[in-house]
C-alpha cells in the first residue's frame, strides 16, 4: 500500500487518515496542518522524508498565474526551497491546478448546453491567481471584472479586460499611479470604506464571482445575502464548511475546479500526490498529457454544488421598448408637468429630444420560473423615439439606437435581445439589426402570430358560438385575408390543421394556388377555398384573419360580416381602425393575446396585469428558458414552423394564454359575454327577416 502524507499550512483540526483506491492501486494518505507555523511545517516535512512515497504541500500561495514570480509569499518559498533538498518527491498541486481550472470552465460551459457562461457579468477577487481562468472565460464573455487594484493596493478602481490584468501585472497598467499604495489606504478610513462600498456593489451586479482557495475566508468575511444571493461561485477545493458558509449567504451554485474522486474531499496537492505515486514517475517527469489522460480516463469532472439541493440555473435576456405616443412619454412626471403649464409645441420638442437619448434600463425583470426548474431573468430597455419620431427618420436612425441597446444588453450579461412594438418593423424588421449586433435578435413575431391565433381559439370557446370538440376539427369556416404574405401564409397553415374549411384570400392569384397546393399536401383533410376577393365570402366566416398591412386601405367591410364573428387582426398597423370596431359591437375583434408568464415574475409597469407580457416578449423569455441564443424571428418572412415550435416550447415553460386583447386593452369575461349576447341577438333577428348570416 502507498504511502501519501500531506502537509498543509492550514489548521490541524481538519487533519485525516483515508485509505483508498485509485487507478487499481491502494493508498493510505494521511494529512498533518502546521495552523500556519512554517517550523513545524519545516519539521513535518523533514520526518515523513523517506516514510513516505509522495508528499503532498498544501494550503501554500503559490505564485501567481500572471506577473512577478517574487510575488509568492515568503512562507512559500521557505518550504519550496526545503522541499529541494528531500529525497521523497514533493507535489504541491500546482500544475494539477492550472490543468484543472482550464477544464473545469470548459467542461461546465459545454455540459450546460454549451452557453452556460456567454455574456455572464465576472468578478475575479484576485485575476492575478486566476489568470488561466480568466483567459478561457473570456472566450464566453467580454464582461470581466478584476478587483485587484482595490483589493491589493487599495486603488478605488477596477480592471474591466484581460488587456488591463495584463498591463496591471506588468506594472503599467495607469490605476497603479493613482495612490503610493496599499498602506495609505488602509491608514485613511475614508477610502477604506468607500473601497469596501464598491466592492459590495461590485459583488451584487456579478452574476459568477470567482474566490481563490488561498484566503478564502479572507476574501468573503463581510459578505451577506446580498452580496453572495443567487450568485455562481468559482473556487477550488471547497470543503463542507466554505460550501454551508455560501449556503447560508444564498449562493445558487458552487462550481469546485478540484474534482471530488475521493469519500471525501481532498486538496489538489493530495491528487497529484495519488497520479505521481500511481505512475511511479519523479514530478517534473509527469506531463500535462498525463494529467489530461487521467482526468479523461477517471472522469475527474468538477464539483457543481446546488446548495438549496435542487439544480438551479438563471438565463438572461433583454428586451427593447418605446413609448407608443406623447401619452406614453407624460407617465414621466416631470414631462407631464412640463405638459400641463406649456403650450404642445414644447411636448413636440421634447419627443424629439427623447429620440436622440441614447438606451436606458426601464425595469429588471426577475421571478420567471419554468416548470423545467430553469429561471429567467432580464431587463426592459427602453429607447425614446416614438413611432412618429421613428417614421420621420431614416431606418439608419433607428438601428443606431438598436445598436446601442444591444451593447448595453450584453454588458448587463444578456444572452438573447428581443425587438418590441415599432422596433420590430422598422426598416427590414431586424434584419440589419442582427448582423450587426454583438447578441442574438428576435423579433417576437413568431410568437405574437401563435399568440393572436391561440387567442382566436380561446374566444371561439369562450363565445360558444362554434361547436369545439376536444380532439376533432373545428366545423366552422374560416377567412385569412392577406393569405400570401408571410404572416398570413403562417395562419393559414396553422388555421388547416385546426378547421375543417379555410378561405384564403389575396390580389396574387398565383401564390394562392401554390399555398392552397402545399397545404393540401401537409393537411390533405381540410377543404381549401381561394379567392381574390373578401367580400364574396365575408358574410358566412365564423373567424376571420387579417393580415394584409393595407396601409391605410379598406380590406374588409366589417358591416357585412355576420354577428358574433370573432376577427383576428394580425396586421401592423391594424387593418381594423377603432372607429370600425365601434361600428359593430356585435363582433369580437381581436388585436393580440397575451402570454401569463411562468413564476411569480416582477417588473414595472408595461400596461397589462401582473404576470401577463406581450407575446413578443414572451418569445425572448421563451428562447431564453430554452436557452436558445439565436437569430429565431428576424425579417418580415414568417416560418410557421417557428411559430408552430415556439407555441410548443411555450408550453413546455409553462407559458399560457393570459387574456385576449382587442383595439381598447384586454377584453373581460363580462365584455366577451356582452359581446356573444348582441350577437344572438342580431343572428335572431337576421333569422326572422330571412337572411342569412349577412348583417348588413
Amino acid at each position: 500500500m502507498k504511502q501519501i502524507v500531506s502537509i498543509s499550512l492550514g489548521l490541524s483540526e481538519n487533519d485525516y487518515e483515508l485509505e483508498t483506491e485509485f487507478l487499481g492501486q491502494d493508498f493510505f494518505i494521511r494529512r498533518f496542518g502546521a495552523d500556519g507555523d512554517i517550523d513545524k511545517a519545516a519539521e513535518l516535512l523533514e520526518h515523513w522524508d523517506d516514510k513516505a512515497d509522495v508528499i503532498g504541500l498544501g494550503s501554500v500561495q503559490f505564485s501567481h498565474e500572471i506577473g512577478p514570480t517574487q510575488w509568492t509569499q515568503k512562507k512559500t518559498r521557505q518550504l519550496l526551497k526545503l522541499t529541494e533538498k528531500l529525497r521523497t518527491p514533493v507535489a504541491t498541486g500546482d500544475e494539477l491546478r492550472r490543468v484543472g481550472r482550464e477544464w473545469c470552465i470548459r467542461h461546465v460551459q459545454y455540459s450546460f448546453g454549451g452557453n452556460y457562461f456567454d455574456n455572464a457579468r465576472v468578478l475575479f477577487l484576485s485575476g492575478m491567481a486566476s489568470y488561466s481562468m480568466a483567459k478561457v472565460l473570456n472566450e464566453y464573455t467580454d464582461n470581466l471584472t478584476f478587483a485587484d487594484p482595490v483589493l491589493e493596493h487599495g486603488i478605488s478602481k477596477f480592471l474591466n479586460s484581460l488587456k488591463d490584468l495584463e498591463m496591471y501585472a506588468k506594472g503599467l497598467h495607469r490605476v497603479l499611479k493613482w495612490v503610493p499604495g496599499k498602506r495609505l489606504s488602509n491608514s485613511a478610513v475614508p477610502l477604506r470604506a468607500w473601497n469596501q462600498h464598491i466592492m459590495r456593489k461590485a459583488m451584487q451586479k456579478a452574476q459568477v464571482i470567482v474566490i481563490p482557495y488561498t484566503g478564502f475566508e479572507e476574501f468573503v468575511k463581510d459578505c451577506s445575502i446580498e452580496e453572495l444571493g443567487g450568485k455562481i461561485i468559482l473556487s477550488s477545493t471547497i470543503y463542507d464548511e466554505r460550501v454551508k458558509y455560501l449556503k447560508d449567504r444564498g449562493a445558487d451554485v458552487i462550481i469546485d475546479t478540484t474534482p471530488k474522486i475521493l469519500e471525501r474531499v481532498v486538496g489538489v496537492n493530495v491528487l497529484e500526490s495519488l497520479i505521481i505515486a500511481a505512475l511511479g514517475k519523479p514530478p517534473e517527469e509527469v506531463t500535462k498529457d498525463d494529467y489530461l489522460e487521467i482526468i479523461s480516463e477517471q472522469r475527474m469532472d468538477p464539483r457543481v454544488i446546488y446548495p438549496s439541493g435542487t439544480s438551479k440555473r438563471v438565463n438572461r435576456f433583454a428586451f427593447v421598448i418605446h413609448p407608443l405616443s406623447q401619452e406614453y412619454l407624460k407617465k414621466d412626471k416631470a414631462v407631464e408637468l412640463l405638459s400641463k403649464v406649456t403650450p404642445p409645441v414644447v411636448l413636440d420638442t421634447v419627443e424629439k429630444l427623447v429620440a436622440y437619448s441614447p438606451p436606458w434600463i426601464y425595469s429588471k425583470v426577475t421571478g420567471i420560473k419554468s416548470p423545467t426548474g430553469v429561471e429567467a431573468e432580464g431587463w426592459l430597455i427602453t429607447v425614446g423615439g416614438t413611432p412618429k419620431q421613428m417614421l420621420s427618420h431614416s431606418p439608419e436612425f433607428t438601428y443606431n439606437r438598436l445598436l446601442q441597446a444591444a451593447k448595453m444588453s450584453k454588458r448587463l450579461g444578456a444572452q438573447i435581445m428581443g425587438l418590441g412594438a415599432f422596433t420590430k418593423v422598422v426598416g427590414d424588421a431586424g434584419v440589419t439589426v442582427a448582423k450587426l449586433a454583438e447578441i442574438p435578435i428576435t423579433t417576437g413575431n413568431s410568437y405574437s402570430a401563435s399568440g393572436a391565433l391561440w387567442a382566436a381559439a380561446d374566444a371561439v370557446r369562450r363565445m360558444g358560438l362554434v361547436q369545439v370538440e376536444k380532439g376533432k376539427k373545428i366545423k366552422a369556416k374560416t377567412m385569412v385575408v392577406g393569405a400570401t404574405g408571410a404572416i398570413g401564409s403562417v395562419c393559414c397553415r396553422l388555421l388547416a390543421k385546426a378547421f375543417e374549411e379555410v378561405y384564403m384570400v389575396d390580389v396574387r392569384d398565383a401564390r394562392l394556388l401554390a399555398l392552397r397546393q402545399s397545404i393540401l399536401e401537409e393537411t390533405p383533410d381540410v377543404d381549401v377555398h381561394i379567392s381574390t376577393r373578401a367580400d364574396k365570402f365575408l358574410p358566412d366566416m365564423d373567424v376571420i384573419v387579417t393580415a394584409t398591412s393595407g396601409a391605410g386601405k379598406k380590406v374588409i367591410d366589417i358591416m357585412k360580416v355576420k354577428p358574433g364573428c370573432v376577427i383576428t387582426d394580425v396586421a401592423r398597423p391594424l387593418d381594423l381602425s377603432a372607429e370600425d370596431v365601434a361600428k359593430r359591437p356585435d363582433v369580437l375583434v381581436i388585436e393580440s393575446g397575451e402570454i401569463e408568464l411562468p413564476g411569480n415574475p416582477e417588473m414595472k409597469d408595461i400596461g397589462l396585469p401582473n404576470k401577463v407580457a406581450y407575446a413578443c416578449l414572451a418569445e425572448t423569455i421563451v428562447l431564453a428558458l430554452e436557452g436558445r441564443y439565436e437569430n429565431f424571428t428576424i425579417g418580415r418572412n414568417i416560418e410557421w414552423e417557428k411559430v408552430r415550435e415556439i407555441y410548443r416550447l411555450g408550453l413546455k415553460h409553462g407559458m399560457k394564454l393570459a387574456a385576449i386583447s382587442g383595439v381598447n386593452g384586454v377584453y373581460t369575461d363580462e365584455q366577451i359575454q356582452e359581446v356573444k349576447e348582441r350577437a344572438m341577438i342580431a343572428r335572431k333577428k337576421l333569422a326572422e327577416e330571412g337572411v342569412s348570416g349577412n348583417a348588413a
